[in-house]
């Protein structure tokens, strides 16, 4: 973080010092909310969960070299105490972004591709100077300041995903670090148990656009018409993309190779290039061209930025994360997330890759779709079997519609109870060059199979 003395953080945050005995001393260091993260000159963050309270590791955290904790009651230690540690770490936020007056804030929301469209805003920002687009998904109200507070003096963009599980959470993350310009991909049935209709998640999402200055930039999907409605709730200027020929952005010939790697035309008002993207699945390209979109509407220079996008790896980690054992065989870890759209492209991306051997889909449970949960489940049951894929493991009793559907379109389906009967089957039974995807709901820990394919 920027140096900042306690007393500083304790006005910034509205706090008071408590056990302090220089209120000029100064924090340097990365702000955390793990004690074990704790270095010389860090600010420990102690939240209270639903098992651990961060507050009984204060102590800890000091002695790793924290500087001080920022809490909500006194331990005996260096602190900054306040009302609520979430919104302390906002105010936080919002004071280093104001002494970095020149930091550009790119935004990015959506039901699904948050994450890897933010690590290609990345790149593409990359060719102007050093962003700030960690891997991960830190979206929420930790996440997002935790990642404004590792800006440096030197940092030109800062990339930020805003996630909402519920109309008014984004509008609140934008006051925390308000956009330049914001990025809307897609409205999903993700959250839907949240949400009630895709209605009211594209209310949501539009709350980004909502919050961007006259002289900002919202980047639209000109292909979802619940975004290109979007237009119309903001006073910045509308840059789209997508296959649409009104696209300011468009893509056209778009295929896959071998790899499942898309290729693409894009055509834009500052240039006309043929990509070949490093990416697996072809729904990358959408992310690609929406960040291309937010770069041009920053001035940056299209060859560049093509460059960057075309170099780009997957950075995060379980997000169509493609390992080739020794023997041939590919395995895909998509496991971090999962929502109907996501989990089709993931199993086209799957039918995409060329192969001489079985295409395994090991499939897990969609979370938070509400009652759409069983239809959406048995849809990507039939969607497995119309697609082709040959061997389909669908894991734990939430994801038992996945399994009869599929079965009753034909598929080979196996159930099985839980990740390590999963990992079992797989160790035994996959040969060399077969496919398989792994992809679930964050919760179902399917990135375990994986890992253990690689392994084997």
């Amino acid at each position: 973080m920027i140096p900042l003395r306690l007393h500083e953080i304790a006005r910034a945050t509205g706090g008071r010092l408590v056990d302090v005995a220089d209120p000029d001393r100064i924090v340097d260091g990365p702000v955390v909310l793990d004690s074990r993260a704790a270095v010389g000159g860090s600010l420990f963050v102690a939240v209270r969960g639903e098992h651990v309270d961060g507050h009984d590791f204060a102590a800890a955290a000091i002695d790793g070299g924290a500087v001080a904790y920022l809490g909500t009651r006194e331990v005996g230690a260096a602190g900054i105490v306040v009302d609520d540690a979430a919104i302390a770490l906002g105010a936080l936020a919002s004071a280093v972004l104001r002494r970095l007056p020149a930091t550009r804030v790119v935004g990015v929301t959506g039901s699904a591709g948050k994450t890897s469209t933010k690590d290609l805003l990345g790149a593409v920002f990359a060719t102007a100077g050093p962003p700030v687009a960690p891997a991960g998904n830190l979206n929420n109200e930790y996440g997002l300041p935790l990642t404004v507070t590792t800006a440096q003096p030197d940092t030109e963009t800062i990339v930020l995903e805003y996630g909402a599980r519920g109309v008014g959470h984004i509008r609140y993350l934008t006051t925390i670090a308000p956009p330049h310009i914001g990025v809307v991909l897609n409205v999903g049935s993700a959250h839907l148990g949240e949400f009630g209709s895709r209605e009211m998640v594209a209310q949501a999402k539009g709350e980004l656009v909502e919050s961007l200055p006259v002289d900002g930039a919202a980047i639209l999907n000109a292909d979802d018409p619940l975004v290109a409605a979007m237009a119309a709730r903001t006073q910045a200027s509308v840059v789209t993309y997508g296959v649409a020929e009104t696209a300011d952005v468009r893509l056209s010939e778009l295929t896959t190779d071998e790899a499942a790697r898309a290729r693409f035309v894009v055509s834009t008002p500052k240039g006309r290039a043929s990509v070949t993207l490093a990416l697996h699945g072809a729904h990358h390209a959408h992310n690609a061209a929406a960040a291309i979109a937010a770069g041009l509407a920053a001035g940056l220079d299209f060859d560049p930025m093509v460059a960057a996008v075309e170099a780009a790896t997957a950075r995060s980690p379980h997000r169509m994360d493609v390992r080739v054992r020794a023997d041939g065989v590919v395995v895909i870890d998509d496991a971090y997330n999962a929502s109907p759209d996501s989990m089709l492209a993931g199993l086209r991306a799957l039918v995409a890759t060329k192969t001489n051997g079985r295409r395994w889909a090991v499939l897990g449970a969609m979370r938070e779709l509400g009652v759409e949960s069983e239809p959406a489940h048995r849809d990507i049951g039939e969607q497995s079997a119309r697609l082709g894929v040959d061997r389909l493991v669908v894991v734990g009793p939430d994801a038992a519609p996945i399994a009869s559907a599929a079965t009753a379109a034909g598929a080979a389906v196996t159930s099985v109870g839980d990740v390590d009967e999963a990992a079992q089957l797989l160790v035994a039974e996959v040969s060399s060059g077969d496919v398989v995807l792994v992809k679930a709901s964050n919760s179902e820990r399917l990135w375990r199979v994986a890992d253990k394919l690689v392994e084997a």
